[in-house]
């Protein structure tokens, strides 16, 4: 998607607080190493059995370079991809691995700067037999991702925003930096005591 690029520059607590709560993976879904840049791009979606890795092992491949490779993966029992397959998704343009599941040789992924987001990490492989369709509907971190939904990630979380809102919600989410970098403390404390205030006393609290 054309937008996918603006994405970068929008942190994912702007999105969230635009898409709610269905659209923001579980906190489970975490950076693998510290520091990891954001990430913003197409999401390229995969799905992996329990035990087995060879449709991620095919995406790398076959992903247009700056898409973000998301995978559904069938347990944390067995690593879906280590450090050569994030070697050549790096050198193929890939812009970070979504992975609800789990890799191995993390060092190296580390080392290299790649970007991955998962469950953990596990030192044995899965095999590779199953095969299953490339960019279809996944569930990742608990939510449902197409291929082409833009998926922004950092150390706050995984957000993915539907492809088809992708314009609006650019627009919308640069608005809101645009207002809040425009308001003081000052000016945040005042409405937001006041805000406070009104919820406490609708409910009856006094000091």
């Amino acid at each position: 998607m054309d937008d996918a690029a603006g994405f970068q520059d929008i942190p994912p607590t702007t999105l969230a607080d635009l898409l709610g709560r269905e659209q923001v993976m579980d906190i489970l879904i975490r950076p693998l190493w510290p520091s990891m840049p954001r990430v913003a791009g197409p999401a390229f979606t995969v799905r992996c059995p329990a035990g087995d890795n060879l449709m991620l092992h095919a995406a790398i491949h076959r992903a247009p370079a700056g898409s973000v490779i998301v995978v559904e993966a069938g347990d944390v029992d067995y690593a879906v991809a280590g450090g050569n397959v994030c070697a050549v998704a790096q050198r193929n343009g890939i812009a970070a691995f979504v992975i609800d599941g789990v890799i191995r040789d993390l060092g190296e992924i580390r080392d290299m700067r790649f970007p991955v987001f998962a469950r953990g990490v596990i030192p044995i492989p899965g095999g590779k037999a199953a095969v299953e369709p490339l960019n279809a509907q996944v569930t990742c971190g608990g939510v449902q991702v197409n291929a082409g939904d833009i998926v922004v990630a950092d150390e706050e979380g995984v957000v993915v925003a539907p492809r088809d809102r992708g314009s609006r919600l650019l627009a919308d989410a640069r608005a809101k930096l645009a207002k809040e970098s425009a308001e003081t403390l000052d000016m945040w404390e005042a409405a937001h005591r006041a805000r406070i205030d009104q919820i406490l006393a609708a409910q009856g609290y006094q000091d």
